[in-house]
């Protein structure tokens, strides 16, 4: 039996697989929720996976699981229904039979959520219309384009929108289980799970994909959280006040702090972020030059062109160029 609140029931999650499916997208999930009943010592989820027909998983690594049920028989109700992603997203999303079961789960259940590419399967059966939703920043572009009903936002490593949840590439499940966890059964268990799995717990949805490879970990709780927020809201003002009013201290012990921990001062900090998650999409992403100056906060193309050039050594469309002829060599 399942609950749909935090009563004594054992919570049940019930996962999506299908051929093509990626394995670590099904794992984080798993894993996750299964360390969370070992360290809880109590059944707090009771976790399936169903694919259609229940017929055995192929995943993209060649690996095979045995599934645990079948999509088209599975009934509610259901706490978390979750949709896994991989190369074969494509084909489930163009499965009428998988769509709408996926459809009919997700009424009898509280919440939803996708794992990377999982969620071309949520927006194919209308769960996403009209939400904000994200996904690996790669097939980010061809989800808004295939579904322009829904409001692609590529830099989060996820986003809740009401009952509705997506994440972004492959491990980002593992933030977004956390936070599922958390959010069901409090902070120190989120932590104790996230301990246990090596993984930070503090990496906020709104993370930007790009920066997480290059945001610093500094050890002062404050300079984490202005460094979260930093790289949360690029396309904003973050001023030292700014950074300084969110953290609730004065400017001068932030300039401090960032010095001592970050060995340079906030604006600097603030514009080496800009300039480094610039980079990273100019390199990664088809995205035009112009939206990503807007996305990382530039006043202007060329504010971010003269920025970009004293950074790097060339404007970004070469930096665009460059990066890919050393992709394709």
């Amino acid at each position: 039996m399942a609950v749909t609140s935090s009563g004594g029931v054992a919570r049940r999650v019930v996962v999506v697989g299908y051929d093509g499916s990626e394995l670590l997208d099904i794992a984080c999930v798993t894993s996750t929720l299964d360390l969370a009943v070992r360290i809880a010592g109590r059944t707090l989820y009771r976790t399936e996976l169903i694919s259609p027909n229940g017929q055995t998983i192929r995943c993209d690594s060649g690996l095979e699981l045995h599934s645990n049920g079948s999509l088209q028989r599975a009934t509610g109700p259901v706490d978390t229904l979750v949709v896994s992603g991989g190369r074969g997203h494509e084909a489930a999303a163009e499965d009428p039979a998988i769509v709408a079961h996926v459809r009919r789960l997700a009424a009898l259940s509280r919440r939803v959520a996708s794992v990377c590419t999982g969620a071309t399967v949520l927006a194919a059966a209308g769960l996403l219309d009209g939400r904000r939703a994200t996904t690996h920043w790669h097939y980010a572009d061809a989800l808004a384009r295939r579904y322009p009903s829904v409001h692609v936002d590529p830099r989060p490593i996820f986003i809740r929108d009401g009952r509705v949840a997506t994440s972004a590439g492959v491990t980002s499940a593992l933030d977004l289980t956390l936070a599922l966890v958390t959010e069901d059964c409090g902070p120190d268990l989120a932590r104790a799970v996230a301990q246990g799995l090596v993984t930070y717990l503090q990496r906020p949805g709104n993370q930007a994909q790009m920066s997480v490879f290059t945001a610093p970990d500094p050890d002062h709780v404050l300079v984490r959280q202005a460094v979260a927020y930093v790289t949360a809201h690029l396309a904003t003002t973050l001023g030292t006040a700014v950074l300084a009013g969110h953290c609730g201290v004065s400017t001068r012990q932030l300039h401090r702090l960032f010095v001592e921990h970050l060995g340079m001062p906030p604006g600097q900090f603030v514009r080496r972020t800009r300039l480094d998650t610039s980079a990273r999409l100019l390199a990664t992403t088809g995205h035009p030059v112009g939206m990503v100056a807007r996305w990382c906060g530039f006043a202007s193309l060329e504010t971010f062109r003269q920025a970009f050039v004293a950074q790097y050594g060339v404007p970004p469309s070469q930096y665009r160029s460059v990066t890919a002829a050393l992709a394709d060599a």
